[in-house]
């Protein structure tokens, strides 16, 4: 189990659990790049030391993104982390078929076949691609909460077909659609997903399996020595044009249920038609072929004895039989030995098709820093093609620079696959406000905060309040990198004219920020000149008249806000 709040490959921030299963835990996560919810499913602990799983897990998970339909769940990403293998999906948010058919049963007729039809059309699009699912069971299909199916484990159940049959927690969640010739052990085809499918529509109309057992094994004996029970004995309502879609999906012969997945979805459609009313009830073996090898009464002494019949032929037959024949196992063992030969030789062609022949896969290559263009370049290069082009802003890729791929580079991918590139649009700009006539103190602080280097100009004020902004040097509205801009604040401050207060003897005022250089008006050259060394008492009292009058003339000159910040824009 992998902690919430751990982040996968820098990118993939996990938030919750969403279900542990016999091969793979699932998470909620958050792209950190692309800013959306996706689906995280990593690899069992105890499947991660396994090179052939790990092999097969990571090229069938890379297959399926070649699969693209409304019923499936997207793939978008393959990866490893700290040994951990993983794989990055849509997140459907929802439930699983099992459990809506829980919560919803009895299902409307309409609805069963509504739904079926949507998961019959995602697996033809699988078994176009030669994908076989291998694992169809209501767990593996999603329920949106739109109401659309979805189907995911593409992939993964193929990966670990090898591995299901020996993980009892697994088989027993999977062996009640499991097809007779999956519980011999033969290979699956795409009529066992069609078996597990009709096992599913079965399950939709009665809301319950129709084996159980004790077992694993006693469930998968009863799928190829039993047949399906009728949904009509749970349920008489239902049509028998419709039962007979189950009884057809799921006979026990393979060549007898349905050719394909769309074929099985066209007979679906009108099973709630009028005109199959007196639909007679699917016999499997009704349409046995007569020319196929049948098992027949073994020939008696009597019938070995008997005159043998005249045909026209007949004459040349015998001459056939009186010619010298090879002993049986003698022929046997020729035609054994052939067959091994053809084997022998079958085996060494693939092998050497294998070394000499292309494989059609290619590793995606690194593009990331590169610009939109090279990138483009680099994978047709390598026999690939640009997929989707998302913009994000970023701090580290400047404009037009990739920053991300999926699938990442070095994955294994498949010719004239499609890449998605996630281009840089530079440093996200912030727009400049119109701070005028607001403190000083909050709007310093709030660009502090976006990063802005502020400076503040103070100019000296008969009217409105200390820290009142009363001018800025970028106007209103103009879009700006934060970290690679200075703002300057022009910001009252009071006088007090009638007793002289606030009048500086050394051209600096006590509020001044060290971060900034200000250009303030001087009200008081003249005081500090006059002050430099004593003087006879009349002269002191005309500097004092001079000063005085000197103050007044500055203070009626500064009365007006306009003209002070006018004089303070100029210095800028």
């Amino acid at each position: 189990m992998i902690e919430p709040g751990s982040i996968l490959d820098e990118r993939y921030q996990l938030t919750q659990t969403l279900g542990e299963g016999g091969m793979a835990n699932v998470y909620l996560a958050h792209d950190l790049i692309l800013d959306r919810d996706v689906a995280v499913k990593v690899l069992r602990l105890d499947l991660q030391n396994d090179p052939d799983t790990l092999r097969r897990f990571r090229r069938e998970a890379m297959a399926t993104l070649e699969l693209s339909h409304p019923n499936i769940v997207n793939i978008y990403d393959v990866g490893e982390s700290n040994g951990q293998q993983y794989l990055v999906m849509e997140y459907v948010k929802g439930t699983d078929l099992k459990k809506y058919i829980a919560l919803n049963f009895p299902i409307p007729y309409a609805r069963v076949i509504a739904l079926m039809t949507q998961i019959l059309s995602a697996v033809q699009t699988a078994h176009d691609h030669h994908i076989i699912h291998r694992d169809l069971k209501p767990q593996n299909i999603l329920v949106d909460e739109n109401g659309t199916a979805k189907i995911t484990d593409f992939g993964i159940a193929v990966a670990l077909s090898d591995n299901s049959m020996t993980q009892t927690n697994s088989l027993l969640g999977s062996v009640h659609y499991l097809s007779p010739e999956q519980a011999r052990g033969s290979m699956p085809t795409r009529q066992s997903d069609i078996y597990a499918l009709g096992i599913i529509l079965y399950e939709m109309l009665t809301g319950t399996v129709p084996f159980e057992g004790e077992s694993a094994v006693s469930i998968a004996l009863k799928h190829f020595q039993q047949d399906v029970p009728s949904v009509r004995d749970f349920d008489p309502r239902i049509p028998q044009a419709l039962e007979n879609v189950v009884l057809k999906a799921t006979a026990k012969e393979p060549a007898q249920r349905y050719t394909s997945a769309s074929a099985m979805s066209a007979d679906l459609a009108t099973s709630l038609d009028e005109s199959r009313a007196g639909e007679a009830p699917f016999r499997p073996n009704a349409d046995v072929d007569m020319d196929a090898t049948k098992v027949i009464t073994p020939v008696t002494d009597a019938a070995f004895n008997a005159k043998p019949v005249t045909t026209p032929h007949a004459e040349e037959e015998q001459e056939e039989k009186r010619k010298p024949q090879m002993p049986k196992k003698r022929r046997w063992r020729k035609r054994y030995t052939a067959m091994l030969i053809l084997a022998a030789v079958l085996v060494a062609a693939g092998v050497v098709l294998a070394i000499i022949w292309p494989n059609g896969d290619v590793n995606v290559p690194n593009v990331v820093g590169m610009t939109q263009t090279a990138a483009t370049q680099t994978l047709e290069d390598k026999k690939l093609n640009v997929g989707d082009v998302t913009k994000k802003h970023s701090s580290k890729y400047k404009k037009g620079k990739v920053i991300a791929t999926t699938p990442t580079a070095g994955l294994s991918v498949k010719t004239d696959s499609k890449v998605d590139l996630v281009v840089s649009s530079g440093l996200k700009k912030y727009t400049v406000g119109d701070y005028t006539d607001k403190v000083y103190a909050d709007v310093a602080a709030d660009l502090k905060g976006k990063g802005f280097k502020v400076k503040k100009r103070t100019v000296r004020m008969k009217n409105g309040f200390s820290g009142q902004i009363l001018s800025q040097s970028i106007d209103p509205g103009t879009k700006v990198n934060p970290k690679k801009t200075t703002i300057t604040l022009t910001v009252a401050k009071l006088s007090d004219t009638d007793n002289g207060e606030g009048v500086s003897t050394n051209g600096n005022h006590s509020d001044a920020q060290p971060e900034s250089s200000h250009a303030e008006e001087s009200t008081s050259s003249e005081t500090a000149d006059s002050s430099s060394s004593p003087k006879p008492a009349d002269e002191s009292s005309k500097a004092s008249s001079s000063v005085s009058s000197s103050v007044s003339s500055k203070a009626e000159s500064s009365s007006a806000p306009v003209a002070s910040s006018s004089s303070a824009d100029s210095d800028q």
